[in-house]
């Protein structure tokens, strides 16, 4: 995959930018690098003598990414992982402290795009959802062998889905017959589930949210990797987490107020930064976007 079918319109990235505040010399971590899109407008800022780290769980990014930052203008490495392993990995890596972290948490439009890896309820393939395809069971084998009753509490605590017990009643009832093997197998039990209504958002959004946060562990990781953060910045390292749903959003704001009444952090947004009228235009992505920065005191 060559970096011009990688690069895309990363979020809030002015923003971004003026929170991180990277400077010459410094050493940051891009910790969800993805196709580079931050991480290469940091990188312009760090110099020759600067270091540009990025993480991504999804190994299928790394190749694009590391072609993206070719030249970077300072030193760039790249690590599959997974950011509530943040710690380990710069322990590998011999990097005693950083300046400065990144975190974006949303799903890529290329994942999306990219139907085999099944995060897409608009695009036709098997129900996998899993960031990293090498580690964990795809989103059919827990809609497979799950209860009803984890299935329902899965859809109402990850997708805070109104009609999450009638959908998964129907899931049961349809893997009796044959097993939700594809996203469009899904879509359809979910279609025959949910009431014929006009419909704000599709009926299959909040399930597919949820079941994609269950299959990766995504609330979970991100607490443990905000858990002890401060331990790996440098005095007056910044830190900024781009999130895209609420309970993720409540995670962050907790985390940073905890460590704000520690004496631990200085909070940079005093409310969640959102995207301008502008950009929603132009990157309809960046609508539910919502960036939270801190200083380490």
């Amino acid at each position: 995959m060559r970096s011009v079918d990688l690069i895309h319109q990363p979020v809030l990235l002015k923003e971004t930018l003026g929170y991180l505040a990277p400077s010459p010399g410094e050493t940051f971590v891009d910790a969800t690098v993805g196709a580079a899109g931050h991480a290469r407008a940091i990188a312009g800022r760090l110099g020759d003598k600067g270091t540009l780290i990025g993480i991504d769980r999804d190994a299928t990014w790394l190749p694009g990414a590391r072609e993206t930052l070719r030249d970077a203008g300072c030193r760039v490495r790249m690590v599959q992982g997974n950011f509530s392993d943040l710690k380990e990995i710069l322990e590998q890596l011999n990097v005693s402290g950083i300046d400065g972290l990144l975190m974006d948490l949303g799903l890529s439009s290329m994942q999306l795009e990219t139907g085999e890896r099944g995060f897409s309820f608009s695009r036709d393939g098997p129900l996998d959802m899993r960031m990293d395809m090498e580690t964990g069971h795809p989103a059919s084998h827990y809609l497979q062998h799950l209860s009803e009753k984890s299935i329902t509490s899965i859809l109402q605590k990850y997708g805070e889905e109104r009609f999450a017990r009638r959908i998964a009643r129907a899931i049961a009832q349809a893997r009796k017959k044959q097993p939700i093997a594809t996203t469009s197998d899904l879509v359809n039990v979910i279609m025959r589930a949910v009431p014929h209504r006009r419909w704000r958002i599709h009926p299959a959004t909040r399930v597919f949210q949820a079941l994609r946060i269950y299959v990766n562990r995504e609330l979970e990781r991100l607490e443990n990797a905000l858990k002890d953060v401060e331990d790996i910045m440098n005095p007056g390292a910044r830190i900024a987490v781009i999130s895209f749903h609420s309970l993720e959003d409540r995670i962050v704001k907790r985390t940073f107020r905890e460590k704000k009444s520690a004496g631990v952090f200085e909070i940079l947004t005093r409310k969640p930064v959102t995207a301008s009228d502008e950009e929603k235009k132009l990157n309809p992505r960046s609508r539910s976007a919502k960036l939270r920065a801190a200083r380490k005191t």
